[in-house]
């Protein structure tokens, strides 16, 4: 199939292409603002033209507006194109901002966290988000969707990442559309009456009403925490054991409400409507009460950005089912995602906006192809292998996209999915009937035990995969240059395996010489590579010197330094790491290193040092130090408290010697700085 003569895929291709150079380009809204306008001109001067050589440029300025309006509406979205945005009226002193909660994110042991839209600032209406975070306990009652409230506070910028290769807050937040961030106590706040409410407020209002009935029955806290993950979209009580055993056995994406959830919940419907389909007129009235009863759902689990994405694309996707025609599928799948990119072209950059379309994309594509390929006989197996071609052509879409965000995978998932699927259409449609009754308060407690052995025996069963360790692979380096070739390789393949031809063939041989070579060059860049880094890290000096594959550790916190070295490893694709404990001096790289840490033992004798680290805050004259053993630079790691670092800052500035602080400035590496 040559998906790309369906015209609506090709303009949501150079829609996503406006708003990928949009993202990564400073434009404001002016330039292509003008050239839409212009090219829009030129395509109705074409349109009306009747000479047939101009179909051809009309197609071409088709899809150059459309890539115009991709940079359009991603400039939109920029703060600093937006008029009303908070940031054109904030400064770095404190401000009367007026708050309104948006979302509420998982709290962690020492805070709660949200999304707040700033609605004015002083006496000016702004639009924009900010990361609201309050101290447990330091407010009385937790804050709620809609609740509203003015603070007299400043506004701080969320920090960026301080060590390589680690997973950027900072960067994530920016692809939500939020820029900073409010730290806010018990005492600096006034709650406003009279609260605008919004059907976001209104849902999440009957999501907590739903959970609050959920806890007063006989539910197991793990099969609890699942059923609200399942059906409402809150993960907030999922233990971090059941979690981490979801993700090992490939099914994290099952703990999200997205396309899959809507996708079963669509079939179903499809199922309980079909006697519709016999009344007069009976497939007019199915489709508009297909869709009402999908966006019920999305309403009755809260609205959120996953849920909200995934109901707009199978509303499309039922429409497509109305029309019954195969290729419209991809017509209209390609059309849902072009509207919703118009609205929130953000979604772009979100994992699981991209892990859904793909996945459904390549299960409309990939899942006849593998029907064909084999047809069994007997009923029974035909549905396991309806259920594995599923998931494989799912798992085929999102592997390079998993590989790329989450480094793992674990090659047991067809039998998760052989498991999980048939189960989660119980469960889905067996929970709506549980949360009816609930809200009745007219669950019997028989009903609601069956329903918790399934969810237990689903738990059991994912528990059972994720411990098979073997077949689990982590760790795996894969960046943005094999995404894309793995793609192309996916699509050669899937293209040569519908029509098998000379010219195919050789199209996908060379994608995959090309990723062969890709890796050889890698790896030999990787074994050329030397280098010597300090880490920020708050309690003791950490650094990491990097010969080749292999990266030594020198540090005396083994055991708390998992996260940060295990994304060191996979960006800087190490092999091996080993361990020492910290010494007070080093040669390394012919450069002379010299540690102080809190129990400040100095070598006076030493003379000639290149750098000096200072660690654990330790009580010494520097300004005196310093003139005898005369260092090029002055490096503090994260364990130093504030005021010494401040100290320290100006004897350096006196002596001028450059000051590197970890805490600001992020890991510092040694062959950066020179002679």
């Amino acid at each position: 199939m040559q998906l790309l003569k369906f015209v609506p895929i090709k303009l949501t291709l150079f829609l996503i292409l406006g708003i990928i150079t949009g993202w990564y380009t400073d434009l404001n809204n002016t330039i292509p603002f003008c050239f839409v306008i212009g090219l829009l001109v030129v395509a109705g001067f074409l349109y009306k033209s009747k000479k047939r050589t101009n179909q051809y440029v009309f197609g071409i300025v088709a899809l150059l507006v459309t890539f115009c309006i991709g940079l359009l509406v991603i400039s939109i979205n920029k703060p600093k194109n937006n008029f009303n945005h908070y940031s054109k009226h904030t400064n770095e002193n404190p401000q009367e901002l007026h708050l309104k909660i948006s979302e509420v994110l998982k709290s962690n042991s020492f805070s709660d966290k949200y999304f707040a839209k700033i609605l004015k600032v002083k006496n000016n209406n702004t639009t924009g988000d900010i990361l609201l975070t309050i101290p447990k306990d330091s407010l009385k009652t937790k804050l709620h969707i809609d609740d509203e409230f003015i603070v007299y506070e400043q506004l701080s910028e969320i920090k960026k990442t301080l060590n390589p290769h680690e997973f950027s807050y900072k960067s994530y937040l920016e692809k939500v559309g939020v820029y900073q961030q409010l730290y806010l106590k018990s005492t600096n706040y006034i709650s406003t009456k009279n609260n605008r409410k919004t059907i976001y407020g209104l849902a999440a209002k009957w999501r907590n009403k739903i959970i609050e009935n959920l806890k007063k029955e006989e539910f197991g806290s793990d099969e609890l925490g699942i059923i609200q993950a399942l059906l409402l979209g809150e993960r907030n009580d999922i233990s971090e054991e059941t979690y981490n055993n979801y993700k090992n056995a490939g099914a994290i994406h099952i703990l999200a409400v997205s396309g899959l959830h809507i996708g079963i919940l669509l079939l179903i419907l499809q199922l309980i409507l079909q006697p519709v389909d016999n009344l007069p007129y009976g497939k007019k009235i199915k489709l508009p009460l297909i869709v009402a009863l999908l966006w019920a759902f999305a309403f009755l689990a809260g609205l959120s950005a996953s849920i909200v994405r995934a109901v707009t694309m199978f509303s499309f996707l039922a429409y497509a089912e109305y029309l019954n025609r195969p290729a419209n599928k991809f017509n209209i799948l390609a059309l849902s995602m072009f509207f919703i990119l118009l609205i929130k072209p953000t979604y772009l950059f979100h994992v699981g906006f991209q892990m859904s379309y793909v996945a459904v994309f390549t299960i409309l594509w990939v899942y006849p192809i593998l029907q064909n390929f084999w047809q069994p006989k007997y009923s029974i197996l035909n549905k396991i292998w309806q259920l594995l071609s599923i998931s494989v052509a799912a798992q085929l879409g999102v592997l390079p996209i998993s590989l790329f965000y989450f480094h793992q995978f674990p090659t047991l998932f067809f039998i998760s999915n052989l498991v999980i699927v048939p189960c989660l259409g119980f469960i889905l449609s067996g929970g709506i009937v549980i949360i009816l009754l609930s809200l009745l308060n007219l669950l019997p407690n028989f009903v609601a035990q069956i329903y918790n052995g399934a969810i237990q025996f689903m738990n059991i069963i994912i528990a059972w995969i994720a411990q098979q360790e073997t077949f689990l692979f982590k760790n795996i380096s894969f960046d943005s240059i094999q995404l894309i070739l793995s793609y192309i390789i996916i699509i050669c393949l899937i293209v040569m395996w519908t029509k098998t031809s000379f010219k195919r063939i050789i199209v996908l041989f060379v994608s995959v010489l090309i990723l062969q070579s890709y890796l050889l060059i890698s790896k030999y860049q990787v074994n050329q590579k030397k280098g010597l880094l300090v880490l920020h890290q708050a309690k003791e000096t950490t650094l990491i010197n990097q010969k080749g594959s292999t990266a030594h550790v020198l540090s005396n916190q083994k055991n708390q330094l998992t996260s940060t070295l295990q994304s060191y490893r996979i960006g800087e694709r190490i092999n091996t790491i080993t361990y020492d404990s910290l010494k007070n001096c080093y040669t390394l790289l012919d450069k002379k290193i010299v540690i102080i840490d809190s129990f400040a033992v100095i070598d006076t004798t030493m003379k000639k040092v290149d750098y000096l680290i200072l660690t654990q805050s330790p009580k010494i004259n520097l300004e005196r130090y310093l003139n005898i053993i005369k260092p090029k630079m002055i490096i503090a790691d994260g364990s130093n408290y504030k005021s010494f670092i401040t100290k320290w800052n100006k004897t350096c500035i006196k002596k001028k010697l450059p000051f590197h602080y970890t805490g600001e400035k992020g890991a510092f590496y040694f062959n950066e700085l020179k002679d």
